[in-house]
Protein backbone atom coordinates (compact mmCIF):
# COMPACT_ATOMS: atom_id res chain seq x y z
CA UNK A 1 0.00 0.00 0.00
CA UNK A 2 1.68 2.90 -1.08
CA UNK A 3 0.63 6.67 1.24
CA UNK A 4 0.37 9.79 -0.69
CA UNK A 5 2.32 12.27 1.47
CA UNK A 6 0.96 15.20 -0.57
CA UNK A 7 -1.71 16.98 1.08
CA UNK A 8 -4.60 18.88 -0.19
CA UNK A 9 -4.14 23.09 0.14
CA UNK A 10 -6.66 24.07 3.04
CA UNK A 11 -7.85 27.43 3.46
CA UNK A 12 -5.96 28.58 6.29
CA UNK A 13 -2.91 27.40 3.78
CA UNK A 14 -4.07 29.50 0.94
CA UNK A 15 -5.25 32.84 3.52
CA UNK A 16 -1.55 32.45 4.68
CA UNK A 17 -0.19 32.38 0.95
CA UNK A 18 -2.15 35.41 0.56
CA UNK A 19 -0.78 37.01 3.00
CA UNK A 20 2.56 36.21 2.22
CA UNK A 21 1.93 37.86 -1.19
CA UNK A 22 0.23 40.68 0.02
CA UNK A 23 3.54 41.58 2.26
CA UNK A 24 5.84 40.94 -0.63
CA UNK A 25 3.55 43.47 -2.85
CA UNK A 26 3.93 46.07 -0.13
CA UNK A 27 8.06 45.63 0.39
CA UNK A 28 8.33 45.93 -3.58
CA UNK A 29 5.59 48.96 -3.34
CA UNK A 30 7.70 50.31 -1.17
CA UNK A 31 10.86 49.87 -3.41
CA UNK A 32 9.04 50.94 -6.62
CA UNK A 33 7.87 54.34 -4.61
CA UNK A 34 11.94 54.90 -3.57
CA UNK A 35 13.12 54.42 -7.03
CA UNK A 36 10.85 56.69 -8.23
CA UNK A 37 12.00 59.31 -5.64
CA UNK A 38 15.61 58.87 -6.56
CA UNK A 39 14.32 58.88 -10.51
CA UNK A 40 12.91 62.35 -10.25
CA UNK A 41 15.69 63.77 -8.40
CA UNK A 42 17.95 62.41 -11.13
CA UNK A 43 15.44 64.03 -13.80
CA UNK A 44 15.36 67.77 -12.41
CA UNK A 45 19.29 67.39 -11.86
CA UNK A 46 19.65 66.24 -15.90
CA UNK A 47 17.45 69.35 -16.81
CA UNK A 48 19.53 71.29 -14.25
CA UNK A 49 22.40 70.39 -16.17
CA UNK A 50 20.58 71.01 -19.67
CA UNK A 51 19.52 74.29 -18.94
CA UNK A 52 23.12 75.40 -17.61
CA UNK A 53 24.83 74.08 -20.53
CA UNK A 54 22.26 76.02 -22.74
CA UNK A 55 22.47 79.46 -20.88
CA UNK A 56 26.24 78.66 -20.73
CA UNK A 57 26.07 78.46 -24.59
CA UNK A 58 23.71 81.54 -25.12
CA UNK A 59 25.78 84.10 -23.28
CA UNK A 60 28.88 82.87 -25.01
CA UNK A 61 27.14 83.44 -28.20
CA UNK A 62 25.81 86.77 -27.43
CA UNK A 63 29.70 87.59 -26.30
CA UNK A 64 30.59 86.77 -29.46
CA UNK A 65 28.77 89.00 -31.31
CA UNK A 66 28.55 91.97 -29.43
CA UNK A 67 32.58 92.08 -28.86
CA UNK A 68 32.53 91.66 -32.49
CA UNK A 69 30.00 94.47 -33.26
CA UNK A 70 32.31 97.19 -31.37
CA UNK A 71 35.44 96.11 -32.78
Amino acid sequence: MTTNTDREPTLRDVIDKIDNLSSDVESLSKRVDTFEDKFTNYQQATQWVVQLAFGLIASATVIVIVTNVFK
